[in-house]
């Protein structure tokens, strides 16, 4: 109960201070929005603070996505791609994504900001004529969407893919510790409980650094 007020407090708080620019025409892309990926290792708990996008007209977008990610099946090592999924509306294609969460398995507060290279924009509109497995038929998709993979230590791992074709990896980051702590000090450094199924992995396993 009390990890679920805290969490609903600072959603709250997080919703009340999400901005952006409201932009005269919309982005020319040849879907409505593309797609924002949270991620981690299993056990390795995450707790998402804020993804903020900068997109290719200069124009920046605060509180895109942020909260819980999806994990893969295992500690070690990464699946490609995926995750908790969020549509990103009326935002054009990335040039640059900034990511600030809190590894509550360590705890540390990281922060990050990573430069999406030319060719995962024009990635993210090439058209690819493929066979979906989900639907069992040929269509034309787009990798509209980029996972942010996020483990201790602060190393991200990034992809782009899409709902019916493969992910590409763009690139391993390292995170900076946020000096200021959790919610750059507005939480007066506490964290988001951990889950206790992951503090007990983590207290009887220990952390598998380098394994990212």
């Amino acid at each position: 109960m009390k990890r679920f007020i805290l969490l609903v407090g600072l959603l709250i708080s997080l919703c009340a201070c999400a901005s952006g620019p409201k932009p005269s025409t919309s982005p020319k892309l040849p879907y409505d929005s593309w797609y924002v990926g949270l991620a981690a290792p299993r056990h390795m708990e995450v707790w998402v603070e804020t993804v903020d996008v900068l997109d290719q007209r200069g124009l920046p977008f605060f509180h895109v996505f942020g909260g819980v990610a999806s994990y893969t099946g295992k500690v070690e090592g990464w699946h490609k791609g995926g995750g908790a999924m969020k549509p990103v509306n009326n935002v054009d294609l990335p040039e640059r994504i900034f990511l600030r969460w809190q590894s509550l398995v360590e705890p540390q507060a990281y922060k990050i900001r990573i430069p999406i290279p030319q060719w995962v924009r024009e990635e993210m509109v090439k058209p690819e004529r493929v066979f979906c497995p989900g639907s069992q038929k040929w269509k034309v998709d787009y990798r509209d969407s980029i996972t942010l993979g996020m483990a201790p230590g602060g190393i991200v791992k990034v992809w782009v893919g899409g709902a019916c074709l493969d992910y590409k990896e763009v690139g391993r980051f390292q995170a900076e510790i946020e000096p200021l702590g959790p919610y750059i000090g507005k939480s007066k450094g506490q964290y988001i409980p951990i889950e206790p199924e992951n503090k007990a992995y983590v207290e009887q396993h220990g952390i598998p650094y380098g394994s990212w």
